[in-house]
């Protein structure tokens, strides 16, 4: 069970940032301030679908590479406390206070340097992400053909 809802938690944490990530990049250079307050607002509200799903992630992750000491999965353990701190020391304290910038049509220095401090921790999260979800398809692989 925890191998098939270890990979479906990533991807839905991956495509949930993924989409925060472009949706504000797009809304900040193409789009009014009230689309841009509609997608912080947006983000904020997606947050209850991101952090259980990091939160599976993590903790699935650990637990099925508790025993496991091969390279790739030394990788893993070894990007999910920098996504993990990442996220919740960075993103999630950022789109709050962006949401509330945004509300209340405060586009001010702050809004845009706090933005774009949200736009590289994500893209960081993004890259980290993606090496995991590499290595963990080249895992799945490698314990497949073994397994022939």
């Amino acid at each position: 069970m925890i191998k098939s809802i270890h990979p479906i938690a990533g991807i839905i944490g991956f495509l949930t940032i993924f989409m925060f990530w472009t949706s504000t990049l797009y809304s900040e250079l193409f789009a009014t301030h009230a689309t841009v307050a509609a997608v912080k607002s947006m983000i904020v509200s997606g947050l209850f679908i991101l952090v259980p799903a990091m939160v599976i992630v993590g903790a699935s992750g650990m637990s099925l590479g508790r025993r496991r000491k091969d390279a790739p999965a030394l990788a893993k353990k070894k990007r999910m406390p920098i996504i993990a701190m990442n996220g919740l020391l960075i993103l999630v304290p950022a789109a709050i206070f962006l949401n509330a910038k945004a509300s209340a049509g405060s586009f001010d220095i702050s809004f845009y340097a706090v933005q774009v401090v949200e736009l590289l921790a994500g893209a960081t999260n993004l890259t980290l992400m993606g090496l995991s979800i590499r290595d963990g398809r080249a895992m799945t692989a490698r314990r497949r053909r073994a397994g022939k």
